[in-house]
């Protein structure tokens, strides 16, 4: 098979579809790589790296579309990018397709077949290909939470950690799943007082196992997080349904009697968002103001951290890459029902239950079109 790795074009998104060492693996069995022009330069990787271990140099993005048999990706398609896409053209992402009726819309028209990297599944419930990111974006958002916490940049001026004689910050994490659970890690960590807010008992119980009485955990009511978000100094969302838009845990209420300098981190951006005073933001650009609470809602907060990204992104995507490539894309899904379930549009069909009943479309069941 032919893969294809463009350069990713989304506002200072640096992170890349391959890693040159998994353009050898690629290579090794059989298949030809080709990579655009300085693709891997944000992450300090150059052409020369990549040819090195077998890939073929595209000079634009236009070359890479309309050679590759699959193209390789970290973020979603943007508009010129889709609209280089053919019919039967294997797309493999990050696609977040429940809360952007415009890609759908698009995706759908294309008649590319469009697999999503979150919605891929494990035999253990998880979704492998998104926990490394939310892990990357958990650590992340405790980062820009202090940062934006300091007074030059728009916060109350209050130190995470304390000092001695002066209280740590209060830090309010939704959502205890991979993000909750990394961003808890690295509040702890930095002396804050956390505070995690789930609706699952069970989460909580590991939680309280995994940090004991350091970390006070709550269940998840309108009137907890109500509660403890208006006390918070930085409140962290991760709250995530599998390939649905994120439901608006913290409404604009809730945010209005916040102090001012107060910060919020919303992770789900990606989906939607769980804040309901949430927009996407960049990392150009990445906060504003509402009710004199600051908002951090950075749609690839993990690009910020290229490097560390990309390889940990490499690690659980390869063997998927390798098996669509070495058996082709029917054949990869039919024998393998957890990456079956990273379908997202195929042919012009919605195969996504979510994303389907998010925005009105009729469902197609995957294994229809496997046939």
């Amino acid at each position: 098979m032919r893969i294809g790795v463009p350069k990713e074009i989304k506002v200072l998104e640096n992170r890349v579809g391959l890693t040159p060492g998994s353009v050898r693996e690629l290579v090794h069995h059989g298949h030809a790589v080709v990579v655009e022009h300085d693709a891997g330069i944000g992450i300090g990787v150059h052409d020369a790296d990549y040819t090195r271990e077998g890939a073929t140099i595209a000079a634009h993005a236009a070359d890479i579309h309309a050679s590759s048999e699959m193209i390789v990706k970290v973020k979603e398609p943007q508009a010129v990018e889709r609209a280089m896409l053919r019919p039967g053209q294997i797309v493999f992402t990050y696609l977040h397709l429940a809360p952007d009726p415009e890609q759908t819309r698009e995706l759908v028209a294309s008649n590319a077949i469009c697999i999503a990297y979150e919605t891929v599944t494990s035999a253990n419930g998880g979704l492998p290909l998104l926990a490394p990111m939310s892990e990357v974006a958990g650590r992340l958002a405790v980062q820009a939470g202090a940062h934006f916490l300091e007074k030059p940049h728009g916060g109350k001026g209050v130190l995470l950690g304390g000092v001695p004689g002066v209280p740590p910050a209060s830090v309010v994490v939704i959502g205890g799943g991979v993000v909750g659970t990394h961003a808890i890690e690295i509040a702890l960590g930095m002396g804050a007082r956390v505070t995690v807010i789930d609706r699952s008992v069970d989460v909580l119980k590991r939680l309280w196992t995994q940090y004991g009485p350091s970390l006070q955990t709550v269940f998840s009511t309108a009137e907890a997080v109500e509660r403890h978000v208006a006390g918070a100094d930085l409140v962290i969302g991760g709250v995530l349904i599998a390939g649905a838009e994120a439901p608006k845990v913290v409404t604009r209420a809730m945010i209005s009697k916040m102090q001012a300098g107060s910060v919020v981190v919303d992770v789900a951006i990606d989906q939607g968002g769980c804040f309901e005073t949430s927009h996407a933001t960049t990392h150009a650009d990445p906060t504003y103001v509402v009710d004199g609470v600051v908002h951090y809602c950075v749609a690839n907060m993990p690009g910020g951290v290229p490097r560390t990204s990309t390889f940990a992104l490499n690690n659980v995507t390869l063997p998927f890459v390798v098996a669509i490539a070495d058996k082709g894309w029917k054949r990869a899904l039919t024998e393998d029902e957890h990456l079956r379930q990273g379908l997202n549009v195929a042919y012009g069909k919605v195969t996504c239950a979510p994303v389907a009943q998010a925005q009105n479309y009729a469902w197609t069941d995957p294994a229809s079109l496997l046939a």
